[in-house]
């Protein structure tokens, strides 16, 4: 009867009274190559790192593509992974023994010795406790679950451990026993309006817009008010997962419950401008709100010239920033950074860093994502002396280098390099994380070095970083690309082993080719070693730099300059 406890317990939450019955079927649960860049020595991409001491950074990103400016950018209410969730002690000696018993409890032959085990174990249960139990937790949803009906039968489950529990749940998609979960807050009295705006969120997360909307709809089942404040959370989270469509919709069919307003608008901007990024799209909104004669604000043009300078619009870009401040709205932070970058983009470095004294002058402090705004694009360019001179400034200022800052540099790194880059981000608590390991992977098999990619592969279990689906496939068709289709095949093999489902891209990739698609790919490997080395005579290699703009010389580095 080992491992029938948990699922027994879940099938008896799942037991929902008949008054609730149209509940359950309002919403039901969820069907569970360029050429290769000049590749400088690594000690000349940090020389600037050690002009002064490591600066504690204050931002993190949980994000890898490169965003030098957001134009709303809102705390998010309902991401627990943020920091200030979480405020105990995760090496606590009592949190450590209560969790070891938990995982003893799927070997416990009924639930009510499971429940008697976890009573005799002298573990003094409080509410704190409960919810450090369900955080560590949240991978292992059925025991997370546990421990939140123990701490419910002692008095201790609050409303902020079962609006986690019910985030879990929504993450493995459990949307029925969340439902459930609900049900019992909402009988004990228990305010259930953050509980039902997580459901929304979770729903949106799950690229489940409908069922999103739905909840919004059914709030007033459990006495609540579908104010304003709830209508611009829906927005908000179909945007941010992508919805974007389904948002803009969403408004205009009720608004005449809620009427079209500056707020709502932006809103829609900020989905089309910065997470969708559809320049056509964003400009078809803009007239929308001309024509239900709805004012712009500044986050409007806020948002505007960011899309415009994200797609490398410079003349729309500054004709919107002077349209700005001739409606006197003030320029804030967020619209100098997107002129920076679009700037800085155009191959304007000098004008953008009169934008950036023009800043100052107006009193506004420029911040870590100012300097990124010009050391990203500078890297994109192969311009890595003038991103070292802005790096260097940055610093200057006190800003330390932030984990996008680390990303751009790998854009010039070889592989070793690459491993002094992730040892100075691991060293300054910004990860690197697995978006750090995409990026890298990518490079290589761009640049036809799957050996290198290969060798990365082994490094990322040295920073304690998991491989993704994302991480297995690019790698699989990496290798199978460059013509390894050995490998590509173990790494497949190895990737249905750990579960992952069966990908009908790769799979035909995998299969075997014709002769000539085998040759293309090792063709293609060896042209671009040609290209990065000329022989020279007997056991000479120089270093052949590869020049996109001739026009541009390129300046000599001593190796004086290199040192340390």
């Amino acid at each position: 009867m080992a491992n029938l406890i948990l699922p027994s317990l879940a099938r008896r939450l799942q037991r929902t009274p008949p008054h609730l019955f149209l509940l359950s079927h309002i919403i039901p649960s969820l069907s569970s190559s360029p050429s290769p860049p000049l590749q400088l020595p690594f000690h000349f991409l940090f020389h600037a790192f050690h002009q002064t001491s490591p600066i504690p950074t204050l931002q993190t990103h949980h994000f890898s593509t490169f965003q030098p400016f957001s134009a709303h950018n809102l705390d998010d209410p309902f991401d627990f992974n943020h920091p200030r969730f979480r405020s105990y002690d995760p090496h606590d000696r009592i949190l450590l023994r209560f969790l070891e018993l938990l995982r003893e409890v799927p070997h416990c032959p009924s639930e009510a010795e499971a429940m008697t085990s976890l009573d005799d174990s002298g573990i003094e249960v409080n509410s704190e406790m409960i919810y450090s139990a369900v955080w560590e937790l949240r991978e292992e949803w059925r025991l997370a679950l546990l421990a939140s009906r123990w701490g419910e039968k002692w008095g201790c489950t609050d409303e902020k451990s079962s609006n986690l529990m019910i985030w879990v749940l929504g993450n493995h998609r459990k949307f029925n026993t969340a439902w459930c979960l609900i049900r019992d807050m909402h009988q004990s009295k228990v305010d259930t309006r953050r509980a039902m705006l997580i459901m929304i969120d979770r729903y949106a997360s799950a690229n489940d817009p409908s069922k999103a909307i739905g909840t919004f709809h059914i709030m007033e089942k459990f006495r609540l008010s579908p104010d304003q404040q709830a209508f611009h959370t829906v927005l908000n989270v179909l945007c941010k997962y992508g919805n974007v469509e389904e948002a803009e919709e969403f408004m205009f069919v009720n608004k005449k419950l809620f009427p079209l307003e500056t707020e709502g608008f932006n809103i829609i901007l900020n989905g089309w401008c910065n997470i969708s990024l559809d320049i056509f799209e964003a400009k078809r909104v803009w007239r929308e709100m001309s024509k239900c004669c709805i004012t712009p604000d500044a986050t409007s043009y806020t948002n505007m010239i960011s899309c415009f300078a994200k797609v490398g619009n410079l003349f729309d870009s500054l004709r919107l920033y002077e349209e700005m401040k001739k409606r006197s709205w003030v320029p804030g932070l967020k619209v100098y950074n997107s002129l920076i970058y679009v700037l800085t983009c155009q191959n304007c470095l000098e004008q953008a860093l009169k934008i950036l004294a023009k800043m100052k002058g107006s009193g506004l402090q420029p911040d870590s994502a100012t300097y990124n705004s010009m050391i990203h694009p500078l890297c994109e360019a192969k311009m890595f002396e003038e991103a070292r001179n802005i790096l260097t400034t940055m610093m200057e200022e006190n800003l330390g280098p932030t984990m996008e800052t680390y990303h751009a540099f790998l854009e010039g790194a070889g592989f070793e390099g690459t491993l002094e880059i992730l040892n100075r981000m691991r060293k300054a608590g910004l990860g690197p994380t697995g978006d750090s390991f995409l990026i890298i992977l990518s490079r290589f098999f761009k640049l036809g070095q799957p050996e290198n990619a290969l060798k990365i592969w082994v490094e990322m279990k040295q920073y304690e970083v998991e491989p993704s689906h994302t991480h297995q496939s690019v790698l699989v068709q990496g290798l199978a690309t460059c013509g390894w289709l050995t490998k590509a095949r173990d790494f497949y093999a190895d990737m249905r082993s750990k579960g992952f489902a069966e990908d009908p891209k790769l799979k035909k990739l995998l299969k075997e080719p014709a002769q000539d698609s085998v040759h293309k790919g090792k063709r293609r490997v060896q042209r671009l070693n040609r290209e990065r080395w000329v022989n020279h005579g007997k056991g000479s290699r120089v270093r052949w730099k590869i020049h996109r703009n001739k026009s541009r010389k390129k300046k000599e580095i001593k190796k004086s300059d290199l040192e340390l």
